[in-house]
């Protein structure tokens, strides 16, 4: 079994290795399946993210959002808080800075952050997923930290991943945080 790093390493070759055609049509796919998503449907609140590294674009689903009456927002490195994210409403005039990992997130403004207990859906990105519910992400623990509690609140967490980062087995740290759905272009896993 590959170690954590050596994990990462690899699936973000392969995400990484994919054409922007198959990019696109993973995005369209993933819209499709999530506008049909019950949980997307009730939701009024969603956060999610902007897509870097590879990820599963998630750009058409945001116009989704939007179209539909959906609030959107993104993940802001906490500027106080080390290792903890903050949830800003993201609107098509919002200001976006690049963060310290050079990741795009809208500008600190207090008055846009939704706490947690009051967003509906938080859509994750993530390195790799297993079939057991197990995530491997960047390494930062930014999303461990965010979702330790969320069986106590009415958020609804879901991975979004490509289908080539789906492995064997993620190995597990006692602080990861396990989601009860990870959703692919080709199918959603439901693990609780």
């Amino acid at each position: 079994m590959e170690t954590r790093s050596q994990l990462r390493k690899i699936i973000r070759q392969r995400r990484n290795a994919l054409s922007s055609e198959e990019q696109v049509k993973a995005g369209l796919t993933l819209t499709e399946s999530l506008s049909h998503h019950t949980k997307i449907q009730q939701a009024s609140r969603i956060a999610l993210y902007l897509t870097n590294d590879g990820e599963l674009s998630t750009s058409n689903f945001i116009d989704w959002c939007w179209l539909n009456k959906k609030e959107v927002y993104l993940p802001v490195v906490h500027p106080f808080s080390s290792g903890n994210l903050l949830f800003l409403r993201y609107q098509a005039d919002t200001q976006l800075i690049s963060n310290r990992y050079g990741i795009l997130e809208p500008k600190l403004d207090v008055t846009t952050v939704c706490p947690l207990a009051e967003l509906d859906v938080i859509c994750t990105p993530l390195v790799a997923f297993d079939k057991v519910g197990a995530r491997l992400g960047m390494g930062g623990g930014f999303y461990d930290r965010t979702l330790a509690r969320w069986q106590q609140t009415k958020l609804h967490p879901m991975g979004i991943a490509h289908d080539c980062q789906l492995v064997g087995s993620v190995p597990i740290e006692s602080w990861d945080v396990p989601l009860p759905e990870i959703i692919t272009p080709s199918k959603s896993y439901r693990f609780l």
